[in-house]
């Protein structure tokens, strides 16, 4: 069959942190993507703001180098696509994995395989695709290249890969300085018979297979990702199978239902570097840009007006975790951060607080996003959101905040199923590394909330990495309590590992809430009162409302308090007048931290300026008369 010698299509997968986006930085530098005057940010990859502000890479890319071989040979076009290494973010590895022939699996020279690297391995393998190592960071001065290799094989056979799959080439990598060799350097430095990565551009040449086609076949265009620009519309990101796409050509557009229309192609764009430039013709195995259809969905495709034949659609895995997203219901609703109403006509005038504009939004968010289901419920402003993990129901949110609006956020929920008539939850694996210390309080965390150890391993370097199976549920609210107990030391990964049968309750939060009992702004005089009851979230000044949750209570039960309690002035000198108190400093709560915060009965409120939690029911004598109705039913 013909083969395309001028392409090949490689995506960069690996765990969170392990260095994709910075060797992709390097790939493109060095290939000469760009002038010699640009001014170059780093992780050019991490275009969008939340990416760049939480250092993780949340949406796939892709990106194209124009490599010039050594031995003088025609120039050839290296499409690469950088994924996201965190599993709640697994739609897009997926997707990612649809556009190439192989995959770069990039794995931390200290770190070793952890279980995202598993996750995207197996993804890649179970596509049969050729898998290229590449150590990165070797310069770590807690590199242990040897034991990270041998990890990887034992990774691979547990994957049952195939013999050919298990004989991987391995490339040694600093990408922080744009370093590559093919001999293993010492530990803790830089490869030493390299000053470029030109040994890693000629293995992935050698390795990565180039795109085959077949003269006969007609034009077969897989969509698989959706870009938008303010002139051309909606954009489709294509990779072309069989056939040639030109410029102005009818096509036949498949639908995901199988219906079938003739579209005109407006615009043709091929990526190259950072941008996207005009093109005339794309042909088998190139990535492409096409303009002109509105209503074009992922996993689409498009094809010949004359023989039209349909690609397989995307698969991803099923949703584990589920939120309620609904429009804002507080007493604050539509006014600033503050929750003064001076500002309270410009501030509404800006802010998305409908229904109608909710709805709108998330159905916008299902176009481009192939892991998220949106289902109604029984009220009208409210709808459940379904996602792979906790981390990405919160990237939404706070990506909806940040376009200015309203929410109230429920507490995140797992997805259950019955199989052979029993209920089933998610579990997920968890990975943890911890000093030898932090091992019995990790042990006992995990025990409550009912994993199960499966492993435990000691490097001899005065660190623990342990794992355990876990129902997903029983990460809700973990990370924090992790840290704390750990003094911040401690790492900890996890990925979706199916389903088993309901573990029973959990009791995760063993502490009430301190709840406003009436609306008004907060006093030092009422803190100062209220901070041996537990820890307080609010400043002084801030303005709350009843039901708002206003701190973390010393006791299992909650507390309805007076924190805008003001002290009576006399013109009697007391006793007491030079004595000083100090207001303890609150806990600052972030959008994740609240909502792992969140008990059954407490929910959310998100808006532009803020994020406070507060309970369903917020007056104080509906909740006592549901509280007492419970016990009676008991």
């Amino acid at each position: 069959m013909p083969t395309r010698h001028d392409i090949r299509n490689v995506a960069i997968v690996a765990h969170v942190d392990h260095g994709k986006t910075t060797i992709v930085d390097a790939m493109l530098k060095q290939a000469g993507a760009f002038a010699a005057h640009q001014h170059l940010d780093d992780r050019m990859m991490d275009s969008n703001d939340l990416e760049r502000e939480k250092g993780i890479t949340i949406l796939a890319k892709n990106t194209a180098v124009k490599y010039h071989p050594k031995d003088g040979g025609a120039p050839i076009t290296i499409n690469i696509i950088d994924t996201p290494g965190h599993a709640d973010f697994g739609g897009e590895v997926e997707r990612g994995l649809s556009m190439v022939d192989a995959v770069v699996l990039l794995v931390d020279a200290s770190e070793g395989p952890l279980p995202q690297t598993r996750f995207v391995l197996r993804k890649a393998l179970q596509a049969n695709m050729p898998v290229i190592l590449c150590i990165n960071k070797t310069d770590r001065p807690d590199s242990r290249i040897d034991e990270v290799v041998n990890d990887t094989y034992d990774l691979f056979l547990d994957l049952d890969a195939t013999e050919e799959q298990i004989e991987f080439p391995i490339v040694y990598a600093c990408g922080r300085d744009g370093i590559a060799s093919l001999t293993k350097p010492e530990d803790g430095t830089v490869p030493a018979d390299s000053d470029s990565l030109e040994p890693f551009f000629s293995t992935i040449l050698e390795h990565v297979p180039a795109p085959v086609y077949d003269d006969e076949a007609p034009l077969q265009a897989h969509v698989t990702n959706l870009d938008a620009d303010n002139f051309l519309g909606r954009i489709a990101l294509l990779r072309v199978e069989q056939g040639e796409l030109r410029k102005g050509q009818t096509v036949t557009w498949i639908k995901r239902d199988g219906s079938q229309s003739n579209v005109r192609i407006t615009e043709l764009m091929m990526t190259e570097a950072l941008t996207r430039k005009p093109a005339e013709v794309a042909g088998p195995g190139d990535i492409c840009a096409v303009a002109g259809i509105p209503d074009i969905m992922i996993g689409e495709t498009l094809a010949d007006t004359e023989n039209p034949i349909a690609l397989p659609l995307i698969s991803v895995d099923e949703p584990a975790i589920s939120m309620t997203i609904g429009t804002n219901t507080s007493p604050m609703v539509g006014r600033g951060g503050s929750g003064k109403g001076a500002d309270a006509k410009s501030a509404v005038k800006d802010r998305k607080v409908t229904a109608r504009q909710v709805k709108d939004r998330l159905d916008r968010e299902l176009i481009g996003n192939v892991s998220l289901r949106v289902l109604e419920t029984e009220r009208p402003d409210a709808w459940e959101v379904q996602g792979r993990g906790e981390l990405a129901l919160a990237i939404l949110v706070e990506q909806m905040r940040r376009e200015g609006f309203e929410l109230t956020i429920g507490k995140p929920q797992v997805v259950t199923q019955e199989i052979d008539g029993k209920v089933h939850e998610p579990v997920e694996r968890m990975t943890v590394d911890v000093p030898e210390e932090h091992m019995g309080a990790v042990t006992q965390l995990m025990g409550v909330r009912k994993g199960r150890m499966d492993n435990m391993s000691n490097h001899g370097s005065g660190w623990v990495r342990m794992e355990f199976v876990v129902p997903s549920r029983g990460l809700i609210g973990f990370r924090t309590e992790f840290l704390t107990n750990t003094r911040g030391t401690g790492i900890a990964h996890s990925i979706h590992e199916g389903h088993e049968p309901w573990f029973g309750q959990l009791v995760t939060r063993n502490n009430g809430s301190l709840v406003a009992d009436r609306a008004g702004s907060v006093t030092p005089f009422a803190m100062i009162n209220l901070q041996e009851r537990g820890v307080l979230f609010t400043e002084p000044g801030t303005e709350v409302y009843e039901g708002m949750i206003v701190g973390e209570n010393s006791r299992s039960d909650d507390m309805d308090v007076n924190i805008t309690k003001e002290k009576k002035l006399t013109n009697m000198r007391a006793a007491s007048a030079d004595n000083t108190e100090n207001v303890v400093p609150p806990r600052k709560l972030s959008l994740e931290q609240s909502l792992e915060f969140c008990r059954d009965d407490e929910c959310v409120e998100v808006t532009p300026e803020a994020v406070r939690i507060r309970k369903v029911v917020l007056d104080q004598k509906d909740r006592s008369r549901t509280a007492s109705r419970a016990k009676s039913a008991k």
